[in-house]
């Protein structure tokens, strides 16, 4: 990484772009370009950041930012495999045991609860409207029983007599 930032350093003083100069173009703190030019890849929390400051940085100074980013990809490459997988296994299990000794209540993630109410009230709301339905769905078919609307005469007897 430190030929890549020499690399692209010495193209910025080939160009006659002042660091300052190159810094207010690019929106960049000095620091960041600095910390390019030097090769120091630790200064950033995020490699795909880097990476990407690299590209326009390279753009900027008229590079072909794929060939750079293509070294970068490669002094990438060198650096991670040169950890032993035994050691990203220790790492990990190193990590899974800090985070289950400790958790502060800050930082720790809560489940979220799921809310059954709404699901309640949609049931009873149906059944509600399941039985309504059933009931006036029933009435509407139903056949209307006969009334006698002389009811209160039966022991009576009365001759009537139609002409026609």
């Amino acid at each position: 990484m430190k030929e890549l930032g020499e690399y692209l350093r010495q193209s910025r003083i080939k160009n006659g772009v002042s660091i300052t100069e190159a810094c207010e173009d690019l929106e960049f703190s000095t620091s960041q370009l600095e910390n390019i030019e030097s090769g120091n890849v630790r200064a950033f929390k995020d490699v795909y950041e880097l990476k990407n400051s690299i590209k326009v940085y390279a753009k900027y100074l008229g590079l072909d930012s794929d060939k750079i980013v293509d070294e970068f990809n490669c002094f990438l490459f060198q650096h991670t495999s040169k950890i032993s997988l035994s050691d990203i296994l220790d790492a990990q299990r190193k990590k899974t045991d800090s985070e289950k000794k400790v958790q502060s209540p800050y930082t720790k993630t809560y489940r979220e609860k799921f809310n059954y109410w709404p699901l309640i009230y949609g049931g009873i709301a149906f059944f509600i409207f399941v039985v309504l339905l059933y009931v006036i769905i029933s009435n509407i078919n139903r056949v209307p029983r006969r009334v006698d609307e002389l009811r209160g005469f039966e022991g009576r007897n009365y001759n009537y007599e139609f002409t026609y």
